[in-house]
């Protein structure tokens, strides 16, 4: 709720993944512009860090309730956008019951910036909905993003001078989203993790993304007839005292990163002293796992780690940054008819979940089972056969630092 804020602008974060570890500056800052801005994020605020492992996502939950006026739904977090008080927050044009086609969120909220009523609406993209886990997105559905936004458009055009999209779809989605509703004043892009930020033009749109990881934040503000727009950072330090409705949710914070600061044991030089290199680990991950378990192939996608610095232990904030999913290792069934095109499969993993890592590379002919994560398994291999009994974050500590089950140390088998 607005109430007798008198709004001059909107700002939008985008893809905080939980990135709380300097909360303080992101939060002072947000408090000190939010009593002229329409603070918004364009989804992804949960998951991503140690801090949602630990919490549970009731850190974020705070945030959200204590500074932002609405949300985008993202494919992190998607079952908390339903818990009441967020739901409330939380808007989406294209978000549907798939049975009855209800939409799932308010499709639109109304804010007064300047002197300009401005309809503020969502739409989460089609690759970023189905990459919810299954269970998760049950029963729910999306239709296509321009044909809801232009419906949208057309029942409440007589109320609103201007339209603002909190996209969950990917920047140069946005930018085709822009080309196909040219209605739409200002785009805020979230979802893709690239380093296009803008602000870029298409047509009389206006795209624009803010820095992830809690690092900034995207703002348009009327200017004459048409509007403007921008990115910035949050400051590095705190300006002054944390305000006291925040006092809480830093003091919160400071207990988990007290949790998160547990060393783990040392890690091996081949890793030390750099950013993470996902791939690197995971080549050395998957033999090593192949052997240990006995499995006819792996299969893991590189989006299930996160690349982060490294030094010279490993924490555990380090490792559920690493890999924040707790993704549980399984076996899975090749379905039939991929069992005879086993580049097609690889090929459609890949445009679905990004690069990949196999063991064998290239993988045998007529393999019939993998070892996956269960997040692969239950959304592409229709399903788990049994459990591995190891967590993937547990077989990347092994890789990292001096020791993996079957080993005698952290070498090369």
């Amino acid at each position: 709720m607005t109430g007798i804020r008198a709004l001059r602008q909107i700002l939008a974060t985008t893809d905080v993944h939980s990135t709380l570890r300097n909360a303080a500056p992101f939060l002072t800052h947000l408090h000190a512009l939010r009593p002229t801005s329409l603070v918004a994020d364009c989804g992804d605020f949960f998951e991503g860090s140690g801090y949602y492992a630990l919490a549970q996502g009731t850190i974020e939950r705070e945030i959200l309730l204590k500074l932002y006026d609405v949300l985008a739904p993202g494919n992190h977090g998607w079952p908390h956008h339903f818990e009441p008080e967020l739901h409330r927050l939380t808007v989406c044009a294209n978000a549907v019951h798939a049975e009855t086609g209800d939409a799932l969120f308010r499709r639109l909220r109304i804010a007064e910036i300047g002197d300009r009523r401005v309809g503020v609406t969502a739409v989460i993209g089609q690759q970023a909905f189905h990459s919810i886990p299954t269970a998760q997105r049950a029963g729910h559905c999306v239709t296509d993003p321009a044909q809801s936004l232009r419906e949208l458009m057309l029942a409440h055009h007589h109320e609103v001078d201007s339209w603002v999209l909190l996209s969950h779809s990917g920047f140069e989605e946005d930018l085709k989203l822009a080309s196909a509703c040219p209605f739409l004043d200002v785009i805020f892009a979230g979802h893709c993790h690239s380093n296009q930020y803008g602000p870029s033009r298409a047509g009389d749109t206006l795209v624009v993304k803010g820095h992830e990881l809690a690092d900034g934040y995207a703002i348009a503000t009327p200017v004459g007839s048409g509007w403007g727009a921008g990115t910035t950072r949050f400051p590095d330090r705190t300006p002054g005292a944390v305000p006291t409705e925040l006092t809480d949710v830093t003091a919160r914070i400071n207990e988990v990163r007290e949790q998160l600061n547990e060393v783990l044991g040392p890690v091996r030089p081949a890793f030390s002293h750099q950013p993470l290199d996902r791939r690197a680990a995971l080549l050395d991950l998957t033999a090593r796992l192949r052997t240990a378990l006995g499995a006819d192939a792996v299969i893991l996608n590189e989006t299930a780690l996160r690349t982060i610095p490294l030094g010279d232990t490993l924490t555990l904030g380090d490792l559920l940054s690493i890999e924040p999913f707790a993704n549980q290792l399984v076996h899975a069934h090749v379905p039939e008819p991929d069992r005879r095109d086993l580049h097609g499969l690889v090929t459609r993993l890949t445009a679905q979940t990004g690069s990949l890592v196999t063991a064998p590379d290239p993988l045998p002919d007529a393999i019939t089972t993998v070892l996956t994560t269960d997040y692969l398994a239950d959304t592409y291999f229709g399903g788990r056969t049994y459990e591995a009994g190891l967590r993937l974050e547990q077989t990347v500590q092994h890789v990292l630092t001096a020791g993996f089950p079957g080993t005698a140390d952290g070498g090369t088998q």
